[in-house]
């Protein structure tokens, strides 16, 4: 029994290593070696031009400038200015809209929600309804449970109402969702696109202003992202249409949630966003005179990387940010976007260098996504929280041919006491 025990303790502890370990990148190797900014240009202008069924657009930034940047397209011409839908990743900028209003006095992250709306309350729940802040809320901390990727409305639909959407969302594969608390607020990350539908409700009853309006006067203008808004994505000149899988040309949607989904916008307006996000942000001076919104301050702008959302005890959620990898006391982070048939958007950015990613496309459901994590591991050597699945993969070799060492050292122990007449401990 004590040499099995200890056998056990052997190959508990080398698991243990490998599994702690992976989640720091030592498994995994990137896809060029670190530092070779050619190299990782070349790798990932030959993957969009080899998996591109639809339109690309890709944009690398060196110390918060653009550096690099390859279109891809099939039957439009894409550049910089080309409009793509961005699926969740709209998600990042509704996170700006209230970090800026609560920076300005207008909110309070941490005060009932239910306190602050007047055209929609939060069904009654067994669980604290007090609880459900702005903070959890841009966290996806307040116990909400629908996990809700928004339905399609055609170009001919009349769009339903925030009211509506929130009292009945469409939900996407035709599902039934109810926008309710089912767990006790800040304990638990559930992802929940219902939350930011409420986000967007309080953004219109603080500043009186539809969502889509206040985002254009107070974030969109002062940056001058002038292909940057919440129209239907055909109604833009140069976008980049939706494609299906095959590369064929699909039909494009609108959605009910401007704040959770329904945004587009261009690779060049993405890039001065992320130069808003890495510089000093203290401008444009004119415009805060003109209209009393400052846009986030220094101070403001690290709230969205402060860990509130956790997965296996490591942190993963900012405030409306992903978190995808620690690097220097800090967090690589941003957004990623996706929606059907095969729309996907990915903003990445290191802080601590001030370099940053960007790539939208349709036509692939993931590549914007994977090159983002193939960025992320050759930027800092540290895996992101997007490829668990590949993560994981990385610890069977290692765990099983240490494993197979543990064992065999054993067997040879064993057998060499038993030559010797000596018992193995």
């Amino acid at each position: 029994m004590k040499k099995a025990l200890f056998v056990l303790v052997c190959l508990v502890a080398w698991g243990g290593f490998v599994f702690f370990t992976a989640f720091y990148g030592l498994w995994m190797n990137p896809v060029v070696e670190r530092g070779d900014e050619e190299a990782f240009i070349s790798y990932a202008t030959d993957k969009i031009d080899a998996d591109t069924r639809g339109n690309t657009a890709l944009v690398l930034l060196r110390d918060g400038a653009p550096y690099a940047t390859h279109f891809s397209d099939t039957n439009a011409q894409v550049n910089g200015d080309t409009v793509f839908s961005l699926a969740s990743l709209s998600k990042w900028f509704a996170a700006y809209s209230v970090l800026q209003l609560a920076q300005n006095g207008e909110l309070n992250l941490d005060a009932p929600v239910q306190a602050q709306l007047s055209r929609w309350q939060l069904p009654e729940s067994d669980f604290d309804l007090d609880g459900v802040t702005a903070r959890t809320l841009l966290s996806h901390t307040a116990g909400l449970n629908d996990g809700l990727g928004f339905g399609d409305y055609s170009r001919d639909e009349s769009l339903p109402t925030l009211e509506s959407s929130l009292a009945a969302p469409r939900a996407s594969g035709g599902r039934s969702v109810e926008i309710a608390l089912t767990a006790a607020p800040g304990e638990q990350w559930n992802y929940s696109g219902g939350g930011y539908l409420i986000l967007e409700l309080l953004v219109e009853e603080t500043t009186g202003m539809t969502f889509a309006d206040y985002l254009k006067e107070a974030v969109f203008e002062p940056l001058g992202m002038r292909r940057t808004g919440y129209d239907f994505i055909e109604s833009y000149d140069n976008n980049a249409g939706s494609y299906a899988l095959d590369g064929a040309r699909a039909k494009s949607y609108r959605y009910a949630s401007n704040a959770a989904t329904a945004m587009v916008s261009s690779t060049n307006d993405l890039a001065r966003f992320v130069q808003h996000l890495v510089a000093d942000p203290a401008l444009p001076r004119d415009y805060e005179s003109q209209r009393g919104r400052p846009l986030l301050t220094a101070e403001s702008l690290t709230q969205m990387r402060e860990p509130h959302g956790y997965a296996l005890g490591a942190a993963i959620w900012g405030l409306g940010a992903i978190l995808y990898a620690p690097v220097d006391d800090d967090f690589v982070y941003g957004h990623d976007g996706v929606n059907d048939p095969a729309i996907n958007s990915s903003v990445r950015i290191d802080p601590t260098t001030c370099d940053a990613f960007i790539a939208l496309t349709t036509g692939h459901p993931t590549l914007a996504s994977n090159l983002g994590s193939d960025w992320v591991l050759w930027q800092t050597g540290v895996p992101d929280v997007l490829v668990s699945d590949a993560v994981i993969q990385s610890m069977l070799r290692p765990f099983a041919l240490g494993a197979g060492l543990i064992l065999l050292l054993w067997a040879w122990v064993a057998r060499r006491g038993r030559g010797q007449g000596v018992r193995p401990l």
